[in-house]
């Protein structure tokens, strides 16, 4: 099993900023708890790449962003969560989505997502978070979030991500890239990146084969990537029985009650991890003995 894990580098003197991700555990373990079928995967699995490597943007050990795709296509809304730290975690609505391959004979990703907004939240410890939001210009996301970069963020960016999934619906690989030029690049530059972007291979199909994320960078770039770091990417979702419990208490003694007498307990499944948290009679009974 190869590790998970993200890059942050430059290239061409600081004029050109690159990220780089191989996402395929993440990918498997979202597959194991959401039980997505194959389109449904490769959906969520570009999303979630895409966030573990805007994690590396963030500047803040708790700074953290969430990526929501509304969409009216079948797959309903996907919502990703990451943190500067590696932590990722995310969900689609409706993970049991079928659809006829496309006209590439590929998984139909633009079809199930539809049409729609793409929005970006960050986090950054301030009053207010950071907001962002575009339409989706074609439902591949990888194209979708080029679109972001550009006009939200107003940095010209290329965005490549891909997932491999077998036909038993097993994930093989996942991964990708973001390229971003600053205003001191070179119009040469510029357009050598595009024509090695245009002639570059599978991302997927490179990342099956053995290519790490540092190697992806390399065949876009060029030899002349100085990677600044790297950092380990893995699924992480933060409830607990704790957080569930003070959740519920917060619900207030009327709903807590109306909990009680519909169902005799309190049941709540976490859409991120799809982990499920049971609080029985006893246990509620005594919060409302409690509460004033």
């Amino acid at each position: 099993m190869r590790e998970d894990y993200a890059v942050r580098a430059t290239a061409h003197g600081g004029t050109l900023r690159a990220f780089a991700a191989r996402t395929t555990e993440l990918v498997k373990e979202l597959q194991r708890r959401h039980h997505t079928w194959p389109v449904a995967t490769a959906a969520l699995g570009r999303a979630v790449t895409v966030g573990a490597m805007m994690g590396l943007m963030l500047k803040g050990e708790r700074d953290r962003l969430t990526i929501q795709i509304k969409g009216n296509g079948p797959l309903g809304q996907i919502v990703v969560d990451a943190d500067s730290r590696g932590h990722v975690r995310g969900y689609v609505d409706n993970p049991a989505v079928d659809l006829p391959l496309n006209d590439r004979g590929k998984l139909d990703v633009a079809g199930a997502v539809g049409e729609g907004m793409l929005y970006v939240v960050k986090d950054l410890g301030l009053k207010e978070p950071y907001r962002g939001s575009v339409p989706l210009v074609s439902g591949e996301l990888g194209e979708d979030f080029t679109y972001y970069f550009t006009v939200s963020e107003q940095i010209p960016s290329a965005v490549g991500v891909g997932v491999l999934v077998d036909r038993d619906g097993s994930v093989l690989a996942s991964g990708g890239f973001i390229l971003q030029v600053l205003p001191e690049a070179e119009e040469e530059t510029i357009a050598r990146l595009e024509e090695r972007i245009a002639a570059m291979t599978s991302v997927t199909d490179r990342i099956q084969a053995g290519a790490a994320p540092e190697d992806l960078l390399r065949e876009v770039i060029g030899e002349d990537v100085q990677v600044l770091q790297r950092q380990p990417v893995s699924f992480d979702c933060s409830c607990s029985p704790d957080r569930i419990r003070s959740l519920l208490k917060s619900m207030g003694k009327e709903e807590i009650s109306a909990l009680l007498q519909k169902q005799g307990k309190a049941e709540v499944i976490c859409h991120f991890c799809s982990e499920r948290y049971v609080v029985e009679r006893e246990e509620l009974e005594k919060w409302l003995g409690e509460m004033k």
